[in-house]
């Protein structure tokens, strides 16, 4: 199963994001209420009031802000992520808000690792929210992804959009991004957050809602608490960087025994497809 070819990467590729230092950066606006909406948006997408001893896999941890999230709702929580500073991130809050917590485990690893996959078993919740497509091989992550799903679980995933040509002109600035020198780096992204918002504000007033620009970077964190500023920064940085059409990462997730529970899409536009299957017993 491929991708766009003009949006795919290899998994040799030595170019890659660093996703830690950015979520090390949002640890600081970290607060009970981005907490409180990562637990609504786990709980609105699995349809699930609590996870009460449902054991999560989360894959490419991140900031850890969705493994606090899952293990708040009541599961044993597994994370881990390839980047070191991801696994600083998620180790950070798990001793702020839940320190020596039994139920939850924080390490290294890679989905891509056969064996390091193998050897965690299976869970009811496996979770990975804009990971899969940044590996450099998303499909061998995703098939990982989907083995760990034990019989009655759901896999929970969020996969970047296949736009054709726009999604493979956003690869080229993005590899040129994480190829550019350190001192360039910040100078690129500001040039591109700002025309980002310059778009954005466009559309907007084109509506006649020239405040909704505004009121977006207001109530962002009421999007899954998030950051709306971080989103940017690993939108530009985020590589390697794949896509898919959700039609055929059903088909692929299908032939795996997987269900189709819930879908949330980004309307064909940039962004993630958000999808929920399920593992009939």
């Amino acid at each position: 199963m491929n991708s766009s070819s003009a949006a795919s990467t290899s998994a040799a590729d030595d170019v890659r994001f660093e996703f830690g230092r950015n979520w090390q950066r949002f640890l600081s606006v970290v607060d009970e209420e981005r907490v409180r909406q990562a637990e609504a948006s786990l709980q609105a997408m699995l349809g699930l009031e609590n996870l009460k001893g449902l054991r999560f896999l989360d894959i490419g941890c991140g900031s850890g802000l969705f493994s606090l999230a899952a293990r708040r709702l009541g599961a044993v929580v597994t994370s881990f992520d390839f980047d070191p500073g991801s696994v600083a991130c998620t180790a950070e809050l798990r001793r702020r808000y839940c320190r020596d917590d039994p139920s939850w485990t924080v390490g290294p690893g890679s989905v891509l690792d056969v064996e390091f996959m193998r050897s965690l078993g299976s869970f009811d919740v496996v979770y990975s929210w804009g990971v899969l497509h940044h590996t450099g091989a998303m499909w061998s992550a995703l098939e990982h992804a989907a083995q760990a799903v034990a019989d009655g679980g759901r896999l929970f995933i969020a996969l970047y959009n296949d736009q054709g040509a726009r999604s493979a002109w956003w690869t080229r600035i993005k590899r040129t991004y994480n190829r550019l020198p350190r001192m360039l780096k910040p100078i690129y992204m500001l040039l591109f957050g700002a025309a980002f918002e310059v778009a954005a504000l466009g559309v907007a007033v084109a509506r006649g809602k020239p405040g909704a620009v505004l009121d977006r970077w207001r109530t962002y964190q009421n999007v899954r608490g998030m950051s709306r500023w971080h989103d940017v920064v690993d939108w530009v940085g985020g590589y390697p960087f794949e896509v898919a059409q959700p039609d055929a990462v059903f088909r692929f997730c299908r032939a795996r025994g997987l269900t189709l529970a819930n879908l949330k899409t980004c309307g064909g536009k940039l962004g993630c497809n958000e999808f929920v299957f399920e593992r009939t017993r």
